[in-house]
């Protein structure tokens, strides 16, 4: 049993001062510290630095490993120019991408407080390496395959890399399905992996609407993706419409990604039937994708995460960067309150949305912890998470399932 006494606990979406947590694999006890004492004679004590705050463990709820290699690669600025880089490069880009890359990758999500990640896998290359890594893994098979010659195909490919992923799940792996985009999948595979997702009630999730011209292609076919599809796949017409995608869904709650180029209609549409959106602010912005309305979001109650994406659209993988990025992009809404939403959107906003038991400190959830060290006392208890985004930029210690990372 080990007793942790931070300056500061966050509890219920609140910070809270004089109270320690007793925890050995889960979180046993919530007191103060002399309680906790007399409770557990026995406990290890850990003290901290002054003006420290604990955190239940950040959540990164999608990331692409298998592009961690690039740096000055790939071509930002605008989609397509990406996307035609993206192609170009793809080969010697994974080719490079070797476990002691990923790991890499995986230490730097570690350093800024990532106890549990969601990981894209468009080929299954980093499952070895998300089963070696200490944090837990929400491994997202992704299943891509535009044109009915090859979807059968593809979709064996996609099982079977979905079924070598629950083979590993004594490894700290959950097994789940990513559904490219709606430009790049199929309709009959799409129900296929949707039905497969509500039978075995695997976490699902998706691309949706991440640029103009995807937003063009899917209502016109017309746009910067019409040039793209008659080169690789002569093909002028789009597979699907957003509203056929979006109804495609409907009786499995998803976690869309990006959803930048969405209408208000549309993220109503997609909070009434209990999805919600991943937010990667970085790579919106270095692919020219445009802003989400973060503000419908909140409007509508609807449920979001703040993720990095990979690295093929991101300088790196610290969800702390990722959430100053956020705070700055969103400039009009009340500073702390954003502060405090971004705060739930890396801790229990994704634990709730994948029913993990973790994100937040309550007694019987994994003692999955975060713990950082503001340069001084703040003002106020309010200011706590402002100031936890503004200042910190590595955790003093993690601890993940009891057990101390870092």
């Amino acid at each position: 049993m080990t007793i942790i006494t931070p300056n500061y606990l966050y509890l219920n979406n609140k910070f809270q001062e004089n109270l320690a947590v007793a925890f050995d694999k889960k979180i046993q006890a919530i007191d103060s510290l002399e309680k906790l004492q007399k409770q557990y004679p026995e406990a290890k004590i850990e003290e901290q630095q002054p003006n420290s705050v604990l955190y239940p463990g950040f959540i990164n709820t999608h990331v692409h490993l298998e592009f961690s290699k690039n740096r000055t690669t790939l071509k930002y600025g605008s989609f397509m120019p990406w996307l035609d880089s993206v192609i170009k490069n793809r080969e010697e880009l994974i080719g490079a991408c070797d476990n002691n890359v990923m790991m890499s990758a995986c230490k730097q999500m570690l350093d800024s407080g990532v106890t549990t990640f969601g990981a894209i896998s468009s080929f299954g290359t980093e499952l070895e390496v998300c089963t070696q890594t200490p944090q837990k893994v929400i491994f997202f098979n992704e299943l891509i395959g535009s044109q009915a010659v090859t979807a059968d195909m593809l979709y064996a490919d996609f099982l079977e890399r979905l079924a070598e992923s629950k083979n590993c799940a004594n490894s700290g792996i959950i097994p789940a399905i990513a559904i490219h985009s709606p430009y790049s999948v199929h309709p009959i595979v799409l129900q296929r992996a949707v039905s497969l997702a509500k039978k075995e009630r695997l976490p699902i999730s998706s691309h949706f609407l991440e640029s103009q011209a995807e937003r063009e292609w899917l209502e016109s076919d017309k746009g910067d993706f019409l040039e793209f599809f008659e080169k690789f796949f002569s093909t002028s017409r789009a597979v699907t419409t957003i509203d056929e995608f979006m109804h495609s869904f409907n009786q499995v709650p998803t976690h869309f990604t990006h959803a930048v180029q969405a209408t208000k209609e549309e993220l109503a549409f997609l909070g009434n039937k209990g999805h919600s959106i991943a937010h990667c602010p970085r790579s919106n912005r270095l692919l020219g994708c445009g802003r989400l309305a973060i503000e419908t979001l909140i409007e509508n109650d609807m449920s979001f995460t703040t993720a990095t994406d990979g690295l093929s659209s991101n300088n790196t993988l610290s969800i702390l960067d990722e959430l100053r990025a956020a705070l700055m992009l969103h400039h009009l809404a009340p500073l702390e309150k954003l502060a405090s939403l971004l705060i739930k959107s890396i801790t229990s906003n994704p634990a709730e949305i994948f029913a993990l038991n973790s994100g937040k400190i309550e007694v019987g959830k994994d003692a999955d912890f975060a713990l950082v060290s503001l340069p001084d006392k703040p003002s106020s208890l309010e200011s706590i998470a402002l100031q936890t985004i503004l200042h910190v930029h590595k955790v003093d210690k993690l601890y993940i399932g009891g057990d101390k990372v870092l």
